[in-house]
């Protein structure tokens, strides 16, 4: 996110008690609220740092990480989409040791909770990248980023394949703590996701990370060439939610059983909402933070209020709940016309 944005006046880290209890879990790993940043949308956390406080999320989700510095892919790699954000930056980076030395401890002296994603460009690379991390202390949770489809190489997308998949998944719970839940990150670009999140499961993951982008291209009518210089780029923004609620949805149908951090163009607390009742446990917020730097506070508490006005106890009386039978009508007492307004509010460039 670029430092030139106008910094607005802060705001409370948290709003006064209510009468909603936000704890949630991830597998072993406990949250005081179900809100988290995406991966590659706020670099650590410290762009983020200036518009509230860090601390205050569920979790920050770091950009990934990979073993050494990488440029990432030709420019242009941005371009605006009807309702979205095609980007194709290439897992752009310092390298695992810089990460170590002025990222976390930047993450763990603010209070915050770190989930470190991961990627590489082999098995061997993600089991050295896991097992450097292994005895490395205030990491929360680590997201393997199999899904990633800015690379050169279609092949390196290792959630795209069940077997491909499950030998990275494998090999980063061996070498990672036990204690320390390990989350596969899925791809949408594929036939069949349960199968995917299937085989990740059995290899070791204690929970799922749906989804990662999807892939795309825009194409300049004036040049009649790609627009990004990579060609393809992964899809962003709320053009990708009704893709993304729907592989939470037959993964939890399927697995009820596995925790899902939810993700794919939650801009509001009732976009966040939808993917609690389809089966995840908690969500992340990506392309609308670059739209609107306060919105992951911004839809926690608006999370809260919709919770609150449907009469849940708590985030996790909510989770899946799309699955079962519908209240009885009046159960939950909220205006059915405001909400229909609220839900189908056109969307908006996010950026």
């Amino acid at each position: 996110m670029s430092s030139t944005l106008t910094v607005r006046s802060a705001v409370p880290a948290v709003k006064a008690a209510s009468s909603v209890d936000m704890t949630t879990s991830l597998g072993r790993f406990e949250l005081p609220n179900p809100v988290l940043t995406a991966s590659g949308c706020a670099g650590a956390g410290q762009e983020l740092a200036q518009f509230f406080d860090v601390a205050a999320l569920g979790a920050i989700v770091t950009k990934s990480i990979m073993m050494n510095a990488r440029s990432g892919r030709a420019t242009p790699r941005m371009a605006e989409t009807p309702s979205g954000m095609l980007n194709s930056i290439g897992l752009q980076g310092p390298g695992l040791e810089v990460f170590l030395e002025r990222d976390l401890p930047w993450l763990v002296e603010r209070g915050a909770r770190a989930v470190v994603s991961i990627a590489g460009g082999s098995v061997d690379e993600f089991t050295k990248l896991a097992m450097r991390l292994r005895e490395v202390r205030g990491i929360s949770m680590i997201e393997a980023n199999i899904s990633c489809p800015n690379v050169e190489d279609r092949g390196q997308v290792f959630a795209c394949d069940p077997r491909s998949a499950a030998e990275v998944v494998q090999a980063v719970r061996r070498a990672v703590r036990s204690e320390v839940p390990v989350f596969a990150k899925l791809s949408p670009d594929v036939t069949d996701i349960v199968a995917i999140a299937r085989s990740c499961v059995a290899a070791g993951a204690d929970g799922l990370s749906m989804t990662n982008t999807l892939l795309g291209i825009v194409i300049d009518t004036d040049t009649m060439r790609p627009v990004l210089a990579g060609v393809t780029g992964g899809l962003s923004g709320p053009a990708i939610r009704p893709v993304a609620l729907r592989c939470v949805w037959q993964v939890h149908a399927a697995m009820p059983e596995v925790p899902i951090l939810g993700m794919g163009g939650i801009r509001t607390g009732l976009d966040a909402l939808q993917f609690i009742l389809a089966g995840a446990s908690a969500v992340s917020i990506g392309t609308e933070i670059f739209h609107d730097p306060m919105s992951p506070v911004r839809i926690l508490a608006e999370l809260e209020d919709a919770l609150a006005a449907r009469g849940f106890a708590g985030v996790a009386d909510a989770v899946g709940l799309a699955h079962g039978e519908r209240p009885p009508a009046g159960e939950f007492p909220i205006d059915a016309a405001h909400h229909h307004g609220q839900l189908l509010t056109p969307d908006d460039n996010p950026v």
